[in-house]
């Protein structure tokens, strides 16, 4: 007969590694459970949130037109990164965030919007007169979000991640509070909801200032363009209840 010491020694053993496996299997499940992200870029945007959100468990899969950039970045940032061309990611991702030049919206548009109907498309572009051309124009009258959403018919377009620059973001990422807010608008309840949980899990507070239209107030050349401040603050300067 077993003495009852080692008994007890062995059950506790396996209750150890009953214990383990089951908070193993857990964290397999939460990371599985979280969205996936395709990235449409693989520049400074691109590389700013998408290691962000690797570093929060997210698996992205960035793109670019020469894959090689996408490797690379990808390579850099461990095995929940990964790369593809657009077509991919844009297949790839819960959530496909643009990351591209504006006056390539129209392009990425025209290509991959049969792939992206039905799914949120978080826009974190600018455009600017002396690079984009004719399309910043229309963006700078008819508000960024609304223009990015005529290109991108079927899709749930939600504006965010474009009113601070993105050395401010990496610097200002999980900072002690009161965090660094980020503005986002956008007409789906489901994707504003999405976007609202990608921008905690980078380290920054969601301020929601209403519909896609809304987004006008943090494009360039509104209030709340490049204000780098904290929920009370933002909401303030926009004249947000």
């Amino acid at each position: 007969m077993m003495p009852v010491i080692k008994r007890r020694h062995v059950l506790l053993t396996g209750l150890t590694l009953l214990s383990s496996l089951a908070a193993a299997s857990t964290s397999v499940r939460a990371a599985d459970s979280l969205p996936t992200i395709g990235v449409i870029g693989s520049g400074h945007v691109a590389g700013t949130l998408g290691s962000l959100w690797v570093k929060a468990g997210y698996h992205v899969m960035f793109s670019a037109r020469s894959l090689t950039d996408a490797q690379k970045l990808a390579s850099s940032l461990g095995p929940n990164a990964s790369a593809g061309t657009p077509e991919e990611a844009a297949r790839f991702g819960t959530v496909v965030l643009l990351a591209v030049p504006y006056r390539a919206i129209p392009d990425v548009g025209q290509k991959l919007v049969p792939l992206l109907r039905g799914k949120t498309v978080l826009d974190a572009t600018n455009f600017y007169p002396f690079r984009d051309g004719s399309i910043a124009s229309v963006a700078d009258r008819d508000g960024a979000g609304l223009t990015t959403q005529h290109y991108f018919p079927g899709a749930h377009v939600v504006r965010g991640f474009n009113s601070i620059d993105m050395s401010v973001l990496a610097s200002e990422a999980d900072r002690s509070s009161p965090r660094l807010a980020i503005p986002v608008a956008g007409d789906d309840p489901a994707s504003v909801q999405r976007v609202e949980e990608l921008v905690k899990a980078a380290g920054f507070d969601p301020v929601t200032t209403g519909p896609l239209s809304s987004s006008v107030l943090f494009q360039p050349g509104h209030p709340g363009f490049e204000m780098q401040t904290d929920v009370a603050g933002l909401k303030s300067g926009l004249g947000l209840r």
